[in-house]
């Protein structure tokens, strides 16, 4: 039997917690004329872990995910799934669920029919495909919309749409490329709990990738920030904020201050007062130090030598009140 032929139980208990498989992305190098697009880059998935790859355009993160789904081939490097080596193995036998950007919805099926499109080609019999498609859509809590077709649901409707058809063929490995990008900020924030919250109760391995560092830190279990086709740093969410190992990291991770300072050991001097470093820093001279806005405490100056030329309100997402 094929891969592509392996059939799909209806319970949603034989791919629970505990049940993905490890990934491992060695040394991939893949260039576009002189862009390295991927340079020698390294990846490890533990099994059922969700790893947020994060950078800006064209650090090659979404060729790495590519690369991974079979949809491009790597010049050199290799790919492994389950401890397998899958690198030259074909896309439809890889055996995984992907979900893009654009909904890629069927527009002449409902809702019911998208999701058992993956079913059907693997040649699942009818009565378990009609109770794993039920289930798919309970999962995703759009069991009312089943019969409706794309244009008669909203983006974030359709795009659970998508990842309840991919999750229906219970893949190795949920694959989601900028899956919340075109979604109005609520709705993003709303779907991307979802997606977290059925990838924690389905248990698959899933590399996700957004250039929002807002979605990498809330959903991921560690993120991967990428720069010109390598990782800088990869780490959990809490880690890579508050330990960033490179100056890339913690300018693009989070916001900071920039400020001249003298080092001295393990502080640095400047604006009359002594702040830690964190290790691997440099040991004394001059230096650039980045400072995040919530270490900065601001106090009334009794000279007044400060003088605020500008305010501006902005809302804390760490201040949330409990409604009845």
């Amino acid at each position: 039997m094929s891969p592509t032929q392996m059939p799909v139980t209806s319970s949603m208990a034989a791919s629970g917690p505990g049940h993905g498989v490890a990934v491992t992305l060695s040394d991939l190098r893949r260039s576009y004329g002189p862009i390295h697009a991927l340079d020698g880059l390294t990846l490890n998935i533990e099994p059922g872990e969700f790893v947020a790859l994060l950078g800006p355009s064209g650090c090659g993160k979404t060729t790495a995910l590519r690369v991974l789904a079979g949809l491009e081939d790597a010049d050199s490097g290799r790919v492994e799934v389950g401890g397998k080596d899958i690198t030259a193995v074909p896309t439809s036998a890889r055996d995984m669920g992907m979900v893009f950007q654009a909904y890629s919805l069927f527009p002449h099926m409902t809702a019911r029919q998208n999701v058992e499109f993956g079913l059907q080609l693997r040649r699942i019999p009818a009565a378990r495909r009609r109770a794993r498609v039920s289930d798919m859509l309970d999962l995703v809590e759009l069991s009312d919309q089943a019969e409706r077709y794309a244009h008669q649901m909203s983006g974030g409707q359709q795009q659970r749409v998508a990842l309840a058809r991919a999750l229906a063929i219970e893949p190795q490995v949920l694959l989601l490329d900028e899956p919340l990008s075109a979604l109005d900020a609520k709705v993003r924030v709303q779907l991307r709990d979802e997606i977290r919250r059925i990838q924690l109760e389905v248990g698959t391995t899933t590399l996700f990738v957004t250039h929002d560092q807002e979605e990498a830190l809330a959903v991921a279990d560690r993120v991967g920030v990428m720069r010109a086709g390598n990782l800088e740093q990869l780490a959990s969410p809490q880690d890579l904020y508050a330990r960033p190992a490179t100056p890339f990291v913690a300018d693009f991770v989070g916001l900071t201050n920039r400020l001249r300072a003298t080092v001295e050991g393990d502080h640095a001097i400047l604006l009359g007062t002594s702040v830690p470093l964190l290790p691997g820093s440099t040991r004394h001279g001059e230096a650039l130090v980045l400072i995040r806005p919530e270490s900065i405490a601001v106090t009334a100056d009794p000279a007044g030598r400060a003088t605020v030329v500008l305010a501006s309100f902005l809302v804390s997402p760490g201040r949330l009140h409990a409604l009845p």
